[in-house]
């Protein structure tokens, strides 16, 4: 989807998240098997006019061996403050722990902006 940002104050936020790291305590994404999820939120430093677009990113990622490695991170519930980073895993795949980094680009507010 094409955006076209009607500002000339663009702000750019960027950063690097641990979503988790299950395998010192035996957590789910390490023991556990079937469907699983963790969400995060992402505040950011300042919010955008409007909601930004975002991506995501697997920085770090460290799997058992001997099982299939099934991995998905997205994002989701993208608003002008922030967003919720999301990983998911299914079957037998053990997870021990995640990073992800983001960006996200979109129109800053600006002072000359009027609300009519």
């Amino acid at each position: 989807m094409m955006r076209k940002l009607r500002s000339h104050q663009i702000g750019l936020d960027q950063g690097s998240e641990p979503m988790f790291s299950d395998f010192d305590t035996d957590g789910p994404m390490w023991a556990g098997d079937g469907p699983r999820e963790v969400r995060r939120r992402v505040t950011f430093d300042t919010p955008f006019k409007d909601p930004p677009a975002v991506l995501t990113a697997l920085a770090m990622v460290d799997l058992a061996a001997g099982a299939n490695h099934r991995v998905d991170l997205s994002h989701d519930a993208v608003d002008a403050q922030g967003f919720d980073l999301v990983f998911r895993t299914w079957g037998d795949t053990r997870v021990a722990r995640v990073r992800a980094d983001w960006s996200a680009i979109g129109a800053m507010p600006d002072d000359d902006d009027w609300d009519l």
